[in-house]
């Protein structure tokens, strides 16, 4: 039986961060990843669908190049040359995790790892045959997409007639027809893709509106930008039923039914702890599968600490690298605990959108006085440039006396790399007056932010 200082179950974005950073500090430290390295987000999720992503609003500003007086041939997006670029991305950064783990002495093993209780001090845990014991052990399985109980749903799926994003990275051909059960971000950006790709696609959200979670503002503008682009929506839909070609869907009380060549199920995502032998520990999820951690990233059991989707709270790759930074600086005896307040979210559409911080209708519902400003990217020089005839908006949210800045909310080009300069304004505390005094370059959208602060009341 082999002994390591750190055993961690899991090689996505909090698995391979976790393990960096504890065999760069010393730890003898062990992954154990049955599939690839990278998890959901580098293989079949964050990289993938922003190279698949790319390609389309490539193909948009070719299509559009002569707004910008540059006169260029008819564009077309060949799908499987699109796909091919995209595994060759993965490969690289695969590539290039696996290096860097070697290289700091940590041992990647590929093979499937379940806990087996504890002997004295150590945990004991199989990965693949062998049994292998730690003080230590980090869950950083993630998660995998919901399956709801609609009629036929689950036989869809068996079939390939009904597909997770996973399949919908890396189809051999576009779908003529495509209908996408969910309005959340995955849903939305695959959206994107396959309607640039040539699909007549459709969106299904159960909610009222689309990126639930995000300013209702942002919302309502990104909604009528998708529309322009011909992306069809059934807000406030149920579906009923899904059969081999169509599915069926309740709205407003009546029955429709839908074609489509393809299904892409978007409607969210669990935590992965079947099969992990949580039982044999005295480990037992929550009503949502999820394992509750603390501030430190503690489970309920010492010496077990878990980081990533497998929480449920935070689904998103840079959470998972916060929390597991979190988690090995508690091992090391580091000071550090993990805040949730400036966790920034993107929607890698076109346009863009962020947020981070309270939106608007978050700080009304907990009673917080707030004082906002919205301010079209029109105002910016840079934008109008750049962007002929699009529309975005950047809004700010600040405490009832204008003294704290709570949120702050972006649409349009650049968002996805704007909200990054914001986290530390929010996660610091920075006073409004004093981000007020900070020269922002000009001609650029980020100056907005500023600008933005100055109209707040």
């Amino acid at each position: 039986m082999e002994q390591a200082q750190l055993i961690i179950l899991g090689g996505g974005p909090a698995g391979y961060r976790a393990a960096e950073r504890a065999a760069t500090a010393g730890l003898k430290t062990i992954v154990a990843e049955q599939r690839a390295l990278g998890g959901v987000c580098l293989n079949e999720g964050c990289v993938p669908s922003k190279t698949l992503l790319n390609s389309a609003k490539v193909l948009d500003t070719v299509k559009s190049a002569g707004t910008y007086g540059v006169t260029a041939a008819d564009a077309v997006l060949e799908h499987s040359k699109v796909v091919a670029r995209k595994n060759r991305v993965i490969k690289m950064l695969v590539s290039g995790i696996a290096k860097s783990l070697e290289g700091v002495g940590a041992t990647v093993i590929q093979a499937s790892a379940r806990l087996e209780g504890k002997q004295g001090e150590d945990f004991l845990v199989r990965i693949g045959e062998e049994l292998y014991a730690a003080p230590r052990i980090l869950i950083a399985t993630g998660s995998a997409p919901a399956v709801p109980p609609i009629p036929g749903l689950q036989e869809a799926l068996d079939s390939g007639f009904a597909i997770t994003s996973r399949e919908a990275l890396s189809l051999p051909e576009v779908p003529a027809e495509l209908a996408v059960i969910g309005g959340g971000v995955i849903g939305l950006e695959l959206a994107c893709y396959y309607k640039a790709a040539g699909s007549k696609v459709t969106v299904l959200e159960m909610l009222p509106r689309i990126a639930a979670g995000m300013d209702a503002d942002l919302c309502d503008m990104l909604l009528a930008q998708l529309k322009k682009k011909g992306i069809a929506f059934r807000l406030g839909c149920r579906v009923t039923g899904v059969g081999e070609g169509s599915l069926t869907y309740e709205m407003d009380g009546e029955p429709q039914e839908l074609s489509a060549q393809k299904v892409l199920l978007a409607g969210g995502r669990v935590p992965v702890t079947a099969g992990l032998g949580l039982e044999t520990v005295g480990l037992t999820p929550g009503p949502r599968g999820q394992l509750e951690t603390n501030e430190r990233m503690h489970t309920a059991v010492p010496g077990i600490w878990a980081a990533g989707d497998i929480n449920g709270r935070s689904l998103l790759a840079h959470t998972a690298y916060r929390e597991a930074e979190t988690a090995v600086n508690d091992m090391l005896g580091i000071p550090d605990r993990m805040r949730y307040d400036a966790i920034p979210a993107v929607l890698y559409t076109s346009p863009e959108a962020a947020g981070i911080g309270l939106t608007e209708e978050a700080a009304r519902e907990q009673g917080i006085e707030i004082q906002t400003a919205s301010l079209s990217l029109r105002y910016s020089g840079r934008f109008l440039a750049e962007v002929q005839g699009g529309d975005g908006i950047c809004k700010v949210i600040a405490d009832g006396k204008g003294e704290r800045l709570l949120g702050v909310h972006l649409l349009g080009s650049y968002a996805s790399e704007l909200i990054s300069g914001v986290a530390p304004l929010i996660e610091s505390g920075m006073k409004v007056e004093e981000i007020k005094r900070v020269a922002y370059a000009h001609p650029t959208v980020g100056e907005l932010l500023r600008d933005a602060l100055f109209a707040l009341k």
